[in-house]
């Protein structure tokens, strides 16, 4: 009976260590796992973010410098989203939510050959700032980057 015990209480202390080890995602976070390959997925996002009227206002993509310098990592990129109107209506409602923009999407190279897109949605990003005006704005942007994801991800 006492190692019955004791190994209930070294399943337990194991499972609780992994639950307090996991990544927990942020909130807001929408992941959709797509069809596409990593580049094909990348093309995508881009049309969709010009089809849906935002702007692509950069790029960043750690497995290209890797690559730039011989190391093979799966593909990543980070595309950074916004439009000046919503930048200027962004600073009007909250200065320090400036540091917010460009919003992002992340696309990730799954190890069969596909890829996942990733973002934060607006309203979770700029929820804390605890302005009415930038909430607003907030869910107009949500309704635009999930139709982009959308259409990027089909």
């Amino acid at each position: 009976m006492a190692l019955r015990t004791w190994l209930l209480t070294l399943l337990v202390a194991a499972a609780l260590s992994i639950a307090n080890h996991a990544e927990a995602a942020p909130e807001g976070l929408r992941t959709i796992p797509t069809r596409h390959s990593f580049t094909e997925l990348v093309e995508r996002l881009e049309a969709a973010v010009e089809r849906h009227g935002m702007a692509v206002v950069a790029a960043a993509s750690a497995s290209r410098g890797a690559a730039a310098r011989g190391v093979k990592i799966a593909g990543n990129t980070v595309v950074m989203v916004f439009r000046n109107d919503y930048a200027v209506r962004m600073l009007k409602a909250s200065i320090p939510a400036g540091i917010e923009a460009p919003l992002r999407y992340y696309v990730t190279e799954n190890a069969d050959g596909t890829a996942t897109l990733s973002w934060r949605t607006p309203g979770s990003v700029f929820a804390p700032y605890g302005s009415p005006a930038l909430d607003e704005m907030a869910r107009e942007l949500d309704v635009v980057f999930e139709q982009i994801g959308r259409d990027a991800g089909q």
